[in-house]
């Protein structure tokens, strides 16, 4: 056999091998995410909760208590995690937030809050319904949507001023 034909061969075995550890490992890391969800709603209340503050930081920095902290994976010790201080009843406490809901929560408003223990799964408005706030474009966002804006005019004029003179 040419050596190219063998060493086509090896790396097609190590990717198919490959496929196969993602895979089984997907499968039991979808496994301990349900369990994890189901002790999470399992335990849920439903509080009242007034927000005070609410950014991404380091869990390091959040101000949580030590024994959550001890718990938590030294890799993710150093990433940011959506922290939301709030007020519920006369104390003051930091949480962390689901990802999805972090975006929902107003700042500075009174919500119903579903949490589990320190981390809030869900939310909704108390008075109404939560306003999802739309984040501002960039600056270059801003300019393609003007120039996409320029080039659909001038399509539409281009395609009347041809219409005209057919006429």
């Amino acid at each position: 056999m040419s050596p190219w034909l063998i060493v086509m061969l090896v790396i097609c075995v190590i990717l198919i091998i490959g496929i196969v550890v993602l895979y089984i490992l997907g499968k039991k890391s979808q496994k301990k995410k349900e369990e994890q969800d189901a002790q999470i709603a399992a335990s849920a209340q439903t509080v009242s909760l007034l927000i005070i503050d609410k950014k991404r930081m380091r869990l390091k920095d959040a101000g949580l208590p030590a024994a959550v902290v001890e718990q938590t994976p030294k890799l993710l010790r150093r990433s940011k995690v959506p922290v939301v201080k709030a007020k519920a009843g006369p104390k003051i406490v930091t949480m962390l937030c689901d990802a999805e809901v972090f975006e929902l929560i107003p700042i500075k408003k009174e919500v119903k809050a579903v949490i589990s223990g320190l981390y809030i799964t869900g939310v909704r408005g108390i008075r109404g319904n939560l306003e999802v706030r739309t984040k501002k474009k960039g600056f270059l966002a801003r300019l393609r949507s003007k120039a996409a804006e320029a080039e659909t005019l001038k399509a539409g004029k281009n395609t009347s001023s041809k219409n005209g003179k057919k006429k």
